[in-house]
């Protein structure tokens, strides 16, 4: 299996739902791992499987020569790398920085930039398969940034995910890649709700409806996954709704900058809004369905 050289640690900075089960996976495949966390039993996790501990952003990145943030939102992707105690303030010359958080497109290039001129590269490569993707290494890893610092990291890539993209050359290029993700995903659930709805209130088995849909042009990853959660009223966060908002907060500031119209999306939005406002928040973003259901007079 390709290694970097012996003198290359990962750092690796939020271990939370999806970036714990990423670190191990790169500690199972041999590589070193530092890690950070904001809370320490996450940390004392990776230790156990063989890792080393940090003290802070700036720790890692003065032991590692490739630092992985995967954190909440754009602003604590800032915090990490320009922070006082952060990434740049120790970063080494030569290093990469891969953000595979879900973040502002324009931020990203922003960082990109201070990277850069620390005399390192920065890709952002944000992924979509939730928390059982990351559990089972079958993430979809899209990248942007240099072709060559993805080379260069591309056997880590491979620990955690089974599809990589280039998206593109340009800083933000996945980022944007990750928004147009999230618009598709939130149109299809969307659909996939108020069909079971309109199944439920019929008196049709919505099972039967699905399983019937699935060997169809209606078939999809939304349909087999959040359809079922949907029927099965299971809502255990695997992507909470919480970060769901903030990702379509990013789609449209991403879309006005653009002038592109999403009206879709913006149906979309209310629904999660109202979501979680009614206290949903920390649902799996699946539980959108639940808010069609209760407008159609379904009682759950």
């Amino acid at each position: 299996m390709t290694r970097l050289n012996d003198r290359d640690v990962v750092g690796f900075i939020g271990l939370g739902v999806m970036g714990k089960p990423m670190a191990k996976h790169l500690l199972a495949k041999g590589y070193r791992v530092v890690g950070f966390n904001r809370s320490r039993p996450a940390v004392d996790e990776i230790v156990a499987a063989g890792g080393a501990a940090a003290t802070s952003p700036a720790d890692v990145a003065r032991q590692a020569s490739v630092v992985i943030t995967m954190v909440p939102d754009t602003p604590d992707v800032e915090r990490v790398l320009t922070g006082a105690d952060g990434v740049l303030s120790t970063l080494t010359h030569g290093s990469v920085v891969i953000d595979m958080s879900s973040i502002s497109p324009v931020a990203t290039r922003s960082l990109a930039a201070l990277v850069q001129a620390n005399g390192s590269t920065m890709l952002d490569a944000p992924v979509s398969g939730g928390e059982v993707g990351a559990i089972n290494a079958t993430l979809s890893i899209m990248v942007g940034g240099p072709a060559s610092a993805l080379a260069r990291v591309h056997p880590i890539l491979e620990c955690m995910g089974s599809r990589i993209i280039h998206v593109g050359e340009e800083p933000g290029a996945g980022q944007t890649c990750k928004v147009c993700n999230q618009i598709a995903i939130g149109g299809a659930l969307v659909g996939v709700s108020e069909a079971l709805a309109v199944a439920r209130k019929a008196g049709v088995d919505p099972s039967k409806v699905r399983e019937a849909l699935l060997g169809g042009f209606a078939a999809s990853k939304v349909l087999e996954v959040h359809g079922e959660r949907l029927i099965k009223k299971n809502f255990a966060p695997g992507f909470r709704a919480r970060l769901y908002q903030k990702d379509l907060r990013l789609a449209h500031e991403t879309a006005s900058a653009q002038d592109v119209k999403i009206p879709g999306t913006a149906v979309v939005t209310q629904l999660v809004n109202q979501l979680v406002a009614s206290g949903g928040g920390e649902l799996d973003y699946s539980a959108l369905g639940t808010v069609l259901f209760d407008l159609a007079g379904l009682d759950d």
